[in-house]
């Protein structure tokens, strides 16, 4: 789990610091995925009973408004680009 909460924002950073739009969505796109995996690891965690019915909750809803901002960024740079406004420096 800390590997991929790790990975979410080190994969933003990373393709930001690529200064290229296509790579930064790449990797914007591979943080959402990184935000997917560790809600399936919250589930899992939740299931074997390590952790409880509120931390469940309060980290669920905590990744699923996080992977919403990610998509939403994703959205907007990729209309972006499509409109050609958008550019790294």
């Amino acid at each position: 789990m800390r590997s991929a909460v790790v990975s979410i924002s080190s994969n933003m950073v990373e393709g930001f610091e690529k200064s290229n739009n296509n790579e930064f969505i790449r990797f914007l796109r591979i943080s959402k995925g990184s935000a997917g995996e560790l809600r399936s690891q919250l589930y899992i965690s939740f299931t074997i009973k390590y952790i409880n019915d509120p931390e469940f909750n309060s980290n669920n809803d905590n990744l699923l408004n996080l992977s919403s901002q990610i998509g939403g960024l994703i959205n907007y740079l990729t209309q972006k680009r499509r409109n050609k406004e958008f550019i790294i420096r």
